[in-house]
């Protein structure tokens, strides 16, 4: 297994799950996520873990989609838990991530919820 770059800030996470994306490594982006992380994707489900979101994104990313770097919105930090949130450059809503420090002071995903589309209001 490959030896990756750990996110040593929370916001080094996004950056990195966009590098692992667009160079197609899946294995690389599960790295990204706590074993036991939950992720809301695909829209209206949710994945499990770290081996089922590999598996997803070994699909997703079979289609060789292209990734844009995000300019992350403020990361709240209490303790070792943090919240990191991106806004879509096409404006439909929101990406939040809950991150949790390690032992070893990186930052993994526990939580991730990849696009929340605002309701009409």
């Amino acid at each position: 297994m490959p030896e990756y770059e750990k996110a040593m800030r929370p916001e080094d996470v996004t950056r990195l799950f966009v590098e692992r994306s667009n160079a197609g490594d899946a294995a690389g982006v599960a790295e990204l996520y706590e074993e036991d992380a939950v992720m809301a994707f695909p829209p209206g489900s949710r994945t499990v873990g770290r081996e089922a979101i590999r598996a997803l994104w070994e699909k997703v990313l079979a289609g060789r989609p292209h990734f844009e770097p995000e300019e992350p919105l403020p990361t709240l930090i209490s303790g070792d838990i943090a919240l990191t949130s991106t806004a879509p450059k096409d404006g439909a809503g929101a990406r939040a991530q809950v991150l949790r420090r390690r032992p070893d002071g990186s930052w993994l995903r526990l939580l991730d919820q990849p696009e929340f589309v605002f309701p009409d209001r």
